[in-house]
């Protein structure tokens, strides 16, 4: 996951990689796996500005360990059948690069993975249905680095429908709305600032549908690659500062809690 080259992205892409290996209608349209194709979009579009690799559940600490994550700068996220096997500490490593500025991506059913669901502080449930709906992806923030090179609206003859309520915090920025065969609409496109990184939940994509080999889709996740990734010189959790009157422009840092010196008092005070 290192790169001698700090201007090209490090992008990971995780996928549970269950469906595939279990329900052949799935195998035979992600041969290689639903994160194997997302990345190939990701490439596609990024070319030579992007390192992109990808890892799988079922890899030693699900292929998220400190060094890989340490060397990520934005991480791709696919779920469903499996959150509850995403270990905690895994988790917990995670959400802290998160705050400590890695870019997130998280797509589709990653609504109810552990990680995003630690990241909004809700239960992210939703109303869903999959009988073939055609999807209508429409821009809201056309002026938006994520909605850039897409039609307006991005239609997707076949896919699961996901409505409302989606129980989320507010987005910083609602980027896409989507519409449905049965008049449902979805917040299919949101932004968020956790710490120091930024978060996007796009929502296309469900595994009984070839949504990851449609053009505007993949452009869409190459764009929230792009607009995730940090500008920041230094990966860091924000930190607890005092700023002292007379020096007001370099604060002092905590490590810890704030220690209690009243034993160490002379006893007449």
């Amino acid at each position: 996951m290192t790169s001698t080259d700090t201007s090209t992205l490090r992008v990971l892409v995780w996928g549970e990689n269950r469906h595939e290996q279990i329900e052949p209608h799935v195998r035979e349209i992600y041969p290689d796996g639903m994160h194997t194709t997302i990345a190939e979009g990701i490439r596609e579009h990024l070319g030579d500005r992007a390192s992109v690799t990808t890892t799988t559940l079922d890899e030693p600490e699900h292929g998220l360990t400190e060094e890989v994550l340490a060397g990520t700068d934005v991480l791709v996220w696919w779920g469903h059948a499996a959150h509850g096997e995403v270990a905690d500490d895994v988790v917990e490593r995670v959400h802290q690069h998160v705050l400590s500025g890695m870019g997130l991506l998280v797509l589709h059913s990653g609504h109810w993975s552990k990680i995003f669901g630690k990241l909004m502080g809700t239960t992210c449930t939703l109303r869903w249905r999959s009988e073939q709906d055609r999807e209508l992806v429409w821009t809201v923030n056309p002026t938006h680095p994520i909605a850039q090179g897409v039609p307006n609206p991005i239609i997707i003859p076949a896919q699961e429908m996901y409505g409302e309520f989606f129980d989320i915090p507010a987005p910083d920025e609602l980027v896409f709305i989507s519409s449905f065969t049965g008049g449902e609409v979805f917040r299919s496109g949101c932004t968020f600032r956790r710490g120091h990184g930024k978060i996007f939940f796009f929502s296309p994509g469900d595994q009984d549908y070839p949504v990851y080999h449609h053009s505007d889709v993949r452009k869409v996740i190459a764009n929230g690659v792009q607009w995730a990734t940090s500008d920041r010189p230094e990966r860091a959790v924000p930190t607890l500062l005092r700023y002292d009157t007379d020096d007001f422009f370099n604060g002092r840092g905590y490590t810890g809690p704030i220690e209690d010196h009243s034993a160490d008092a002379p006893a007449d005070q």
